[in-house]
């Protein structure tokens, strides 16, 4: 049955609404980034571009890197631009953009988050490198879809408790990540993670410039946090704002997701990296070495 014009829109050229590409554009393995200006930022290793656009803050570049094929796409910040680009990406490899009708064959795409993110744990120091293998989104945007057979949970009702989750907030979901992907990142040097995807930067991250938080306590509260139960020992380790929408989308859609963050930040310790430039470009070389 043909998906209405309302529901899934194209531009004239018939290219996807926002992010304005076509399937031939993108390759399987998608790597995202938060900036578009980091897009070049990875590119500039890759031994050739055969594509690249900008609509809004979503740019997308198609090359290759050791003879692999890669998209780079910018998503700009929070979860609400994952859901466009999750959903728009799968578009283009899962709908007959023609005829309006979801393919009989399904195309999985390998999907790379390279983010930055801050620690809330004393031990995960400024530019360390950090694999999200759960993510925990404190936004709303999996309740909007038939999702509970993806979320965890025993860990949810268990921070809800610990953290005397006020009812008015969005309920937490826990989701994890792809384990074929993230054996590519078992090595020492990356820390393993349990990361929360925050709904904004300031207050929901525990920050106050003038204005004053619901809950001062939050952020010790979820450092405090742990889960131990059926062969997991998990802690909050950092917070950032997409990486729960990935994770959950991703699995709903039949990709493969992974998310790994270059720490420029520890909330704790009150430190912010000196050079997270050369921090990020450092974590860029070593995923693209990896995938």
């Amino acid at each position: 049955m043909a998906i209405a014009s309302s529901e899934l829109i194209l531009n004239p050229d018939g290219s996807i609404y926002h992010l304005n590409i076509k399937p031939q554009d993108i390759a399987t393995t998608i790597i995202t980034v938060g900036d578009p200006d980091r897009v070049d930022t990875v590119t500039k290793y890759f031994d050739s571009i055969r594509f690249t656009t900008q609509k809004r803050e979503f740019k997308t570049t198609t090359g290759t890197y050791k003879g692999k094929e890669i998209t780079v796409i910018s998503t700009g910040i929070g979860t609400d631009n994952i859901d466009i680009v999750l959903n728009e990406l799968d578009a283009l490899v899962n709908i007959d953009l023609e005829t309006r009708a979801v393919k009989d064959t399904h195309t999985t795409l390998d999907i790379i988050r390279i983010g930055t993110s801050g620690a809330i744990q004393k031990d995960i120091p400024v530019d360390s490198f950090l694999i999200s293998r759960y993510a925990m989104g404190l936004d709303a945007l999996l309740h909007f879809y038939d999702s509970k057979h993806i979320q965890h949970f025993e860990i949810q009702e268990a921070f809800i408790k610990h953290m005397d989750w006020a009812p008015e907030k969005s309920a937490p979901y826990v989701v994890s990540c792809d384990e074929t992907l993230a054996a590519k990142f078992n090595e020492p040097d990356f820390y393993q993670g349990f990361t929360a995807t925050n709904i904004g930067f300031y207050a929901p991250q525990g920050r106050m410039l003038r204005l004053k938080t619901s809950d001062v306590e939050m952020n010790d509260k979820l450092g405090s946090f742990s889960f131990r139960e059926s062969g997991l020992n998990l802690r909050v380790t950092n917070l950032e704002m997409e990486t729960s929408g990935i994770y959950g989308l991703a699995k709903l859609l039949g990709h493969r997701a992974i998310s790994l963050n270059c720490i420029l930040a520890n909330r704790v310790n009150k430190t912010f990296s000196t050079q997270p430039t050369t921090q990020t470009e450092k974590l860029i070389e070593e995923v693209l070495d990896r995938i």
